[in-house]
């Protein structure tokens, strides 16, 4: 029996481990109330992590430039996970504020673009872009626009006509 332990601890973490991965925001949520170190070792590095002004610091996981998901990890200023969840959504997307965010604001929401960034000389406004998906596993594309100061200008996502992952037959 005493050998059998280690084979038991080996599957359990595997489980474990599977869990995060495929229901990550069921996950985090269970968390809630822990250290940083128990996030870091369930989803491993963030991407991008924030501090904020007040103490408090947001960790950013990203899935892109192939995967469609935005994680972020809000912890308040003791080190606590306060809140998890995907910010790669419609609704989180109709929370952005043109004329009012700034390129930090864009970033510690859903964290540096994994997109090559693209500068259109006509509207002389940057793009950002993030793959997302849109309800019914829908692939599309969220781009944030910020003027030549920085400033957001403007939201728009476009539904994927490839399909995204889908072959280019």
């Amino acid at each position: 029996m005493p050998r059998r332990f280690p084979v038991w601890m080996g599957v359990a973490a595997l489980v474990l481990s599977a869990c995060s991965s495929l229901q990550p925001e069921e996950t985090g949520r269970k968390l809630i109330g822990s250290p940083q170190a128990a996030v870091r070792d369930t989803f491993g590095q963030p991407t991008d992590t924030f501090q904020k002004p007040d103490g408090t610091q947001r960790w950013v996981y990203s899935k892109q430039p192939y995967g469609y998901d935005v994680y972020v990890a809000d912890f308040d200023a003791s080190g606590k996970l306060t809140g998890f969840r995907q910010t790669l959504t419609e609704t989180e997307i109709y929370t952005a504020r043109p004329g009012v965010w700034t390129k930090q604001d864009v970033l510690e929401r859903w964290g540096k673009p994994k997109e090559p960034i693209q500068y259109y000389s006509l509207m002389k406004r940057e793009a950002w872009s993030y793959r997302m998906y849109l309800p019914g596993y829908v692939p599309a594309h969220f781009s944030a626009y910020f003027d030549d100061n920085g400033v957001l200008d403007r939201t728009m996502i476009i539904q994927d006509s490839r399909g995204g992952d889908r072959s280019r037959r």
